[in-house]
């Protein structure tokens, strides 16, 4: 069975063209060498960025400031404070019985470098649809960047939505991310079941 739904995920991901949503490519920041320090998986600086940091670089990424995006952000900042990352990025859902989610995008860290990460998963949703979006995630307890590429289940209940803003949890471990999503991203924000962050791109989400 889980076969058949990966074989269908697959096929799903690439009718839509989810996996590449070529028409919300996110301006990825210059060049900077990844930061990669043996063969650990490279440690991530434990600088921190300040809400008005967070609030500057969200709204050049979404090209815009809204007050739901502040508002977000300060949500974030008062739940959980200051990240020490935050990934950039684009990515597509949809839903036929089956809900998927693909991105990809840039692990940012305060401290100076970048490194490429995707991520996909499945959802419990049984929604009938799909979406291109931009997505703004705050990154926190991250101490080594292999500790990212793992799943994140989402956080039950943690989806709240402002002025056409979305933020929700996911956690495993003591490591927490918060995806921002703008309008058309909100459609699956609540029914994630999880998202796996890896180091190339997937088309299996399972």
């Amino acid at each position: 069975m889980l076969r058949k739904l990966a074989l269908l995920a697959c096929s799903f991901a690439m009718t839509l063209g989810l996996a590449t949503p070529a028409s919300l490519q996110a301006e990825e920041p210059p060049a900077e060498p990844a930061i990669e320090q043996g063969s650990a998986g490279g440690d991530v600086p434990q600088e921190t960025f300040s809400e008005e940091e967070t609030v500057a670089a969200a709204e050049k990424f979404f090209g815009g400031t809204t007050s739901g995006l502040a508002k977000a952000i300060e949500k974030a900042f008062s739940e959980l404070g200051r990240p020490v990352a935050y990934i950039i990025g684009s990515e597509g859902s949809g839903a036929f019985v089956v809900g998927l989610r693909y991105g990809e995008g840039n692990l940012v860290y305060k401290g100076g470098g970048s490194t490429k990460v995707y991520w996909q998963g499945p959802s419990v949703g049984w929604d009938i649809g799909g979406n291109a979006s931009k997505v703004f995630t705050l990154v926190y307890n991250l101490h080594w960047t292999k500790d990212l590429y793992q799943r994140f289940p989402g956080v039950d209940g943690s989806l709240y939505v402002v002025a056409g803003i979305g933020l929700n949890y996911q956690r495993a471990g003591d490591i927490t991310l918060a995806p921002i999503r703008t309008g058309v991203g909100l459609r699956a924000g609540a029914n994630i079941g999880y998202l796996a962050y890896t180091r190339e791109k997937r088309l299996n989400p399972f």
